[in-house]
């Protein structure tokens, strides 16, 4: 869980907002990597390198308003903005938007354990909404720690975390290890 929820719940939306102000003042535009740029790194340099703004972020994250925030070994922390334009036509955000943050935080979890030649697929992933989510809520946490990176499986579970401390969702993946295709 984010350290900065022991704080009130003002207090951790201030840090959350400017530790997101300082993360998009270093990253370039979204875009896709060139092979040539990510061969020789680990999973954890490639997403440090984004974090630095040397490698482009994906584009969903701007379609999407979400961010990277953090990586280490094992974790990745991203943070989004549930705005209108994610509601369903009930009135809520799309269970689509809480499932794609999660994603996005069990994924590059896993890819901060990869080694250098070895990459990763999901095979299963599995979502629990547990609150309905507004854009009252200004912004929005997920947390993706791996449980098991193992040489043909990695498995990693994340919780969508409120500025407030609520649990909104949680997430598991089991991912498919490999090794990339020579000259990849």
């Amino acid at each position: 869980m984010d350290s900065s929820l022991s704080s009130s719940p003002e207090q951790t939306l201030k840090q959350w907002m400017d530790e997101e102000v300082a993360v998009r003042a270093r990253l370039a535009e979204p875009g896709l990597a060139r092979p040539d740029q990510i061969k020789g790194r680990t999973g954890l340099q490639v997403l440090q390198a984004m974090l630095d703004g040397e490698l482009p972020p994906a584009h969903i994250a701007q379609t999407l308003d979400f961010t990277l925030i953090s990586v280490a070994h094992g974790e990745a922390i991203f943070q989004g903005r549930p705005l209108l334009r994610h509601y369903n036509p009930l009135g809520t955000v799309h269970g689509g938007w809480f499932a794609t943050l999660l994603d996005s935080a069990l994924g590059c979890a896993v890819h901060t354990t990869m080694p250098v030649g070895r990459a990763y697929t999901t095979l299963e992933f599995k979502v629990n909404l547990v609150r309905a989510l507004s854009d009252k809520v200004p912004l929005v946490r997920a947390v993706g720690k791996v449980v098991h990176s193992g040489r043909q499986v990695a498995t990693a579970e994340a919780s969508l975390l409120g500025h407030d401390g609520k649990l909104y969702a949680h997430a598991s993946t089991t991912c498919l290890v490999f090794d990339l295709p020579t000259g990849a």
